[in-house]
This record gives structure tokens, C-alpha cells and sequence, in this order.
């Protein structure tokens, strides 16, 4: 029996991952910042299997909060961070106030490097981070997720060596509904319905492809610091 902790499992792609594994009988402990969500979505996990489902209250970007996660002498086999909030973080880099770029920073890649810091000697098969496509395909509206995304790449290969023999990744994914974009302005169908003809693949991303990807890595035990890219060919497109 494996135990995975999931930062930002209570939603999203984090949410499909922890399905999946309660549906095959392993436990998760899901984190998040807001109890009645985290609350709600082990109701749900609950329902969907037989593994064991924990809740923990966590904010990525503060240091005692991801401390609090790996405290005492509780070791865990997986830990996958999907944690990100992009509110605000669209649009030219002139008008992007500069709190909201550290307010992302502090939440991606920092609170990233924290899991690290702090999950070293406390998991013992794998450290996966959640990147994105805007990292290789920028476009002018989104260039500080870019640069987070894109640095989270170096931070899991310097970790990779840093916390041998576990295993460091990323997945990246492309275009997914989620509820991130319920964040931005615009009529969703459509701009999947227009997104979704540029892909090769000819659709939009949903969790669970994510979902599959994080146990890909997590399961592979000879993969490591590697970028493993679910975006439907939107790199090439």
C-alpha cells in the first residue's frame, strides 16, 4: 500500500490524480487552502474507492505551512504539487502589478523549491511539480507564468541530484479544462471549440489525461528529472 501527498488535490488535475489512486485502493492525503473544498472533495474521493483519504490545510507559499506537511516522523511514498493560482497574472508584463508577479512566484516555483527543501528524508519514491505549456509557447499575455513554469524545470533536475535515489519531475501540461479558466474572462465552449482545432490531438486536455501522466512518473522507477509533456502536440502546433 502507497501513501501520495497531493498539494492541490482538492480540485482540478490534483483532484483526478487522487481519484485515480483511491480507485485502485491507495491512500492520498489531499491539501489545500480551503477546508470546506478540501472538506467536499474527500466526501467525494470517499466515494469513489477504497483507499484511505486524509485532508491537510497548507498555503504552497508559506514556509511553516509546507513545513507543518512533512513534520514529525510521518514519511510518504509520493508527493505531486498541482498547486498554482493565476488570478490577475495575465496580460502585458507592463501592466502586471508587481505584487502579483511575486504573489505567483511565491506559489509556483518557490513554494515548489519549499516541498523540495522540506520533503527531503521525508519521501521516499518520488517529488513530481506541475508546469505548463505557456513555459515553451509563450504568447505575449503570460510571460511571468512562463518564466515560473519554465524555471521549474532546473529546479527538479538540481533536486533530482540532490534528493537520489528519489525521483524528481514535472509534468506539463497543455490546454485543460480545469478550473483555472473559470479565473479568466471569456466564453470557455467556444474558446475550447476554436483551441481545440490549432491541437493535432483536435481536443482539449481533460484531468484525468494528467492524472496518468503523474502515475506514469511516479510509477516508472527509472525516470527522473524529466519534463514529460501532456499537451496534444500544442508544442508543434
Amino acid at each position: 500500500m502507497t501513501e501520495t501527498l497531493i498539494i492541490g488535490g482538492s480540485s482540478g488535475m490534483g483532484f483526478a490524480l487522487a481519484h485515480a489512486l483511491v480507485a485502485e485502493g491507495e491512500d492520498v492525503t489531499i491539501v489545500g487552502r480551503t477546508m470546506d473544498r478540501l472538506a467536499a472533495a474527500r466526501a467525494e474521493l470517499e466515494r469513489a474507492g477504497s483507499g484511505r483519504v486524509c485532508t491537510m490545510g497548507a498555503d504552497i507559499g508559506r514556509e511553516e505551512d509546507v513545513a507543518g506537511l512533512f513534520a514529525g516522523d510521518r514519511c510518504v511514498d509520493h508527493v505531486v504539487v498541482t498547486a498554482a493560482d493565476a488570478t490577475g497574472v495575465y496580460g502585458p508584463t507592463a501592466g502586471l502589478a508587481t505584487t502579483t508577479a511575486r504573489s505567483l512566484l511565491d506559489a509556483k516555483l518557490l513554494g515548489a523549491w519549499l516541498v523540495g527543501k522540506h520533503a527531503a528524508g521525508k519521501v521516499t519514491e518520488s517529488l513530481t511539480f506541475t508546469s505548463g505549456i505557456n513555459a515553451y509557447r509563450p504568447n505575449g499575455s503570460n510571460t511571468i507564468m512562463a518564466a515560473a513554469n519554465g524555471a521549474l524545470a532546473s529546479l527538479a533536475s538540481g533536486l533530482a541530484i540532490e534528493m537520489a535515489p528519489v525521483r524528481v519531475n514535472v509534468v506539463s501540461p497543455g490546454w485543460v479544462d480545469t478550473p483555472i479558466w473559470n479565473q479568466l474572462d471569456m466564453d470557455k465552449r467556444a474558446a475550447f471549440a476554436d483551441l481545440a482545432k490549432r491541437l493535432p490531438a483536435r481536443r482539449i486536455g481533460v484531468p484525468d489525461d494528467i492524472a496518468q501522466a503523474f502515475l506514469a512518473l511516479m510509477r516508472n522507477r527509472f525516470i527522473t528529472a524529466t519534463v514529460l509533456h501532456v499537451d496534444g502536440g500544442h508544442r508543434f502546433a
